[in-house]
């Protein structure tokens, strides 16, 4: 049987192809396969940054309906990562693209939430379904979506299961980039290499503090921020390459950053 999730690094880059035809939908296994992908990602210090794709017209149809005909339950356990190995694993540390190539159904889109920039192609689109399904979208779309959204369209999508196209996911800031679809994977490693060339503390820094200050006053924000409880803006404090940073910008040359 082939293999549901595909993982290739290269230059600093891990992309993990869901196939698992015909829609990509995620049932336990696929999960755990997904989950050991962000992990890899997570553990190996040369990998600096995810991107998370599907392939044929399906990003993910989300939750393997045939698995509960199967006997699934539907608050099966997942794994350490939660549904699609993404959506409830929070220390993960580095940045996720998702390069959504079609549809983005259900727990498809949560997996799309749960990373942290998303690159659409034209033909995606974006529905959470479950209430049509007599269930909740509880994979974090009902916690995500109000956070990336205005309220009134993040319940609008959320209590009426309607679809929305790339272009009008953009409009409301929820994509960063709509292209071709023959253009989708180029845009997001191209989007992945500029994180790559940053310096890797500095990205773990911004991930850390926008993480741990999500949501918060700016106030409290900065107490979070200079209380020296981030380890890794401590640690981009202290390093080599704050230092290399702006020495490099004087001597105009690439700065040659150590991760030190």
């Amino acid at each position: 049987m082939a293999e549901a999730v595909i993982c290739n690094a290269e230059g600093g880059v891990l992309t993990i192809t869901l196939d698992r035809p015909k829609a990509n939908a995620i049932n336990v296994a696929t999960s755990l396969a997904l989950y050991a992908a962000f992990k890899q990602l997570r553990d190996d210090p040369a990998l600096r940054v995810g991107i998370i794709t599907g392939t044929g017209r399906f990003f993910s149809a989300g939750w393997d309906l045939a698995g509960a005909t199967e006997g699934e339950a539907i608050d099966a356990d997942h794994g350490p990562g939660g549904f699609a190995g993404l959506t409830e694993l929070f220390d993960l540390g580095k940045p996720v693209i998702a390069a959504v190539n079609g549809l983005a159904m259900g727990g498809g889109f949560e997996l799309a939430l749960a990373a942290d920039l998303i690159v659409a192609s034209e033909s995606a689109e974006f529905a959470l379904t479950e209430v049509k399904l007599g269930m909740v979208a509880d994979s974090g779309g009902v916690l995500r979506l109000p956070q990336r959204l205005p309220r009134a369209i993040a319940l609008e999508l959320l209590l009426t299961g309607r679809r929305m196209g790339a272009h009008e996911a953009a409009r409301w800031g929820l994509v960063n980039q709509v292209v071709a679809p023959d253009a989708l994977m180029a845009a997001a490693s191209a989007l992945a290499q500029q994180i790559v060339q940053a310096a890797p503390l500095a990205v773990a820094a911004v991930m850390e503090i926008a993480k741990a200050t999500a949501g918060m006053p700016i106030a409290q924000a900065y107490q979070v921020l200079r209380g020296g409880g981030l380890p890794a803006y401590q640690a981009m404090l202290r390093s080599e390459d704050a230092a290399e940073g702006p020495r490099a910008f004087a001597e105009k040359r690439p700065p040659r950053w150590t991760g030190r």
